[in-house]
């Protein structure tokens, strides 16, 4: 256990520079005074690492020293080549540098991690059932851009209009086999599907990244946005027991999360749910993919549309709407 930890704390000041104690031994989950006794153990094996003092001190490495990887446990060695999706590397240019970084993995291993066993038994599809891949022809441009922090002057047609933009890149998001790339417009930050970008150029300048901005704090912001804005209304419904049993398959996480749905029922067995939605027109969509086992029960505005819609299928069906 003492080997593990004294690697993590070499890797953490390699990776962030500058760490308290405090951080060490939280992220460690021991006390303090053991991180102590852990630095001196580092430092009289050699290892160049010093203390900062002052209201901002903490440990640091000697400028240039940097941690060989070894001393890998199993786990970790497994978890290493589970977060190495292939496909989505290869989508952002660098399919050719992720093989060499896992190749120069296996050989670091020992002989008993080098089965394969892991590659053999795991298998990561992204994309999202029944959907066509995507045009990706400038995600590689646009990864390369992101890393050197160079603006893209930009072609980009949304659902509402098709127009040109200059945007400075912070960051790519993979989301449910989409991919996202999130920008700063002016002083706004935005996202933009990759499938929409048209022609592009990548400037030749740099801009200065955001130190406070925190693309994953951004992402499940927005998403959180996203879901409350396209679901401002609420609607009361009634299920039969199918239609319960289906409603992890028919409505979208964020509407099945805070669905509400009566405790008792009546002597068929229907429930009475309670469900944030959208506009009428796009509730109506919803609640018809439960077909004869849903019934609105109010508002009265979404009952209209929904007879306003089944009397018009039901025109199509027989014949009448010809």
């Amino acid at each position: 256990m003492r080997a593990s930890r004294l690697l993590s704390i070499l890797t953490t000041l390699q990776a962030k520079g500058h760490v308290t104690a405090e951080a060490l031994a939280a992220e460690c989950e021991v006390s303090v005074r053991t991180i102590y006794r852990d630095v001196d153990a580092l430092s009289a094996a050699g290892i160049p690492i010093y203390s900062v003092r002052g209201s901002s001190g903490g440990y640091r490495l000697l400028d240039g020293y940097r941690v060989r990887l070894n001393g890998l446990s199993s786990i970790e060695a497994e978890a290493l080549f589970l977060v190495g999706l292939t496909r989505q590397a290869a989508d952002l240019g660098m399919g050719a540098v992720a093989a060499s970084a896992r190749a120069k993995l296996l050989a670091a291993l020992p002989e008993t991690m080098r089965s394969g066993a892991m590659k053999a038994r795991f298998h990561f599809d992204a994309p999202s059932w029944f959907a066509e891949p995507e045009t990706l022809e400038h995600l590689p441009t646009i990864a390369h851009a992101v890393r050197n922090q160079n603006p893209i002057r930009m072609r980009y047609k949304s659902r509402k209009r098709d127009e040109e933009r200059r945007i400075e890149p912070l960051g790519i998001v993979l989301k449910g086999g989409a991919w996202y790339l999130v920008a700063q417009v002016q002083d706004e930050v935005r996202s933009f599907r990759v499938s929409r970008i048209g022609p592009m150029t990548v400037l030749d300048e740099r801009f200065e990244y955001p130190k406070a901005f925190d693309l994953e704090g951004y992402w499940r912001e927005s998403i959180r946005r996203y879901e409350v804005d396209l679901h401002p209304n609420r609607a009361e419904i009634r299920l039969s027991p199918w239609g319960i049993d289906m409603m992890e398959e028919l409505l979208p996480p964020y509407v099945r999360n805070g669905a509400v749905v009566s405790e008792g029922a009546d002597a068929r067995g229907w429930k009475q749910v309670s469900l944030s939605v959208g506009s009428m027109v796009h509730a109506a969509m919803e609640i018809l993919r439960f077909g004869k086992d849903a019934e609105v029960v109010g508002p009265p505005e979404l009952r209209a549309e929904m007879a306003s819609v089944v009397g018009a299928l039901a025109k199509i069906y027989t014949g009448d709407g010809r």
